[in-house]
């Protein structure tokens, strides 16, 4: 018999994709994620600075603690991504609120190029002191390496694809395609480890798992995808009634007034996702409403504002 005591629990290794909810809470924690935790902790020695990217329309969802825990350390520049989909006054709000607590941050979008040109200047500043250090020692322009860490579909490769100037990094809109670390040569000044995305184990918030997915950053094939989308119709209720009414031509009292799920039903209805007997397609309806959700065309949402 093969003694098992020194082997890694399946946890740490399994690399699968489970439905995992407390009555609708939603976790999920695949094995490769668990090996994520360990490559930021073995090459933190090796990098300058941490990028951590952020989902500006869900910055306290999107934001891992374990991340903190581990790269504490080091210095941090956060970066709201998807700043272009995200309501411009809730970012600024957030941006204020990391500079009141003395964290460096900066509101981007990889996508359309907003904000980046601040990106590698603010790195400079960040590290002006190591840099000097560097300096001091003849180390003049010597590289300086940092690591790119988030949560999965937050915009990494997209980031990195950007600062590289060409397709390094692979780019697809659903989480976990990058499954290891690689290097990026970015400039003669600058070199990026690119790291998996990684969450946590276990989402003590409920609402954080649920932002997370309607976000993206969890994979919709594990999903009940009309709780999410039926999620996503009460936090619009709540926070952009305006946008659902001029999206989907559904009248004032209808947002108000329906709960969620006729809510979908409603929006489904007015796209004409019928089944036979006039029956509405939710689970179409569901999709279309995530996707439109997520590609900005209901409009420029944060899911989360500061307290």
């Amino acid at each position: 018999m093969k003694d098992n005591k020194n082997l890694p629990s399946q946890v740490e290794t399994a690399d699968t994709e489970e439905k995992s909810y407390t009555g609708k809470q939603i976790q999920w924690f695949p094995g490769h994620m668990a090996k994520t935790r360990r490559l930021i902790s073995e090459n933190l020695s090796q990098v300058d600075a941490v990028l951590e990217l952020l989902d500006a329309r869900i910055p306290n969802g999107s934001k891992n603690p374990e991340i903190l825990r581990l790269c504490q350390h080091k210095p941090i520049l956060t970066l709201l991504n998807k700043s272009g989909l995200a309501d411009p006054n809730a970012t600024r709000e957030w941006i204020k609120h990391y500079a009141d607590r003395g964290h460096a941050s900066l509101a981007i979008d990889c996508i359309s190029g907003e904000g980046m040109k601040n990106l590698l200047p603010t790195v400079r500043e960040l590290l002006g002191e190591k840099i000097q250090s560097y300096a001091n020692k003849g180390m003049h322009g010597r590289k300086l390496k940092l690591m790119v860490v988030g949560v999965p579909n937050v915009g990494k490769s997209t980031l990195i694809n950007r600062l590289a100037g060409r397709k390094r990094a692979k780019v697809e809109d659903r989480p976990g395609v990058t499954r290891d670390k690689q290097w990026v040569i970015v400039s003669d000044q600058f070199d990026l480890m690119d790291m998996p995305g990684v969450l946590w184990p276990k989402f003590e918030d409920e609402a954080v798992g649920e932002n997370l997915a309607i976000t993206g950053s969890i994979r919709d094939q594990i999903l009940d995808i009309e709780h999410i989308a039926t999620l996503l119709c009460r936090r619009l209720q709540e926070r952009y009634p305006a946008l659902l009414c001029e999206r989907y031509k559904i009248t004032e009292e209808e947002v108000a007034q329906l709960p969620d799920y006729d809510l979908l039903e409603a929006i489904g209805r007015k796209r004409g996702f019928l089944l036979r007997g006039g029956v509405v397609d939710t689970e179409r309806t569901s999709v279309i409403l995530l996707d439109e959700f997520r590609g900005g065309l209901i409009g420029r949402i944060t899911l989360e504002r500061i307290l």
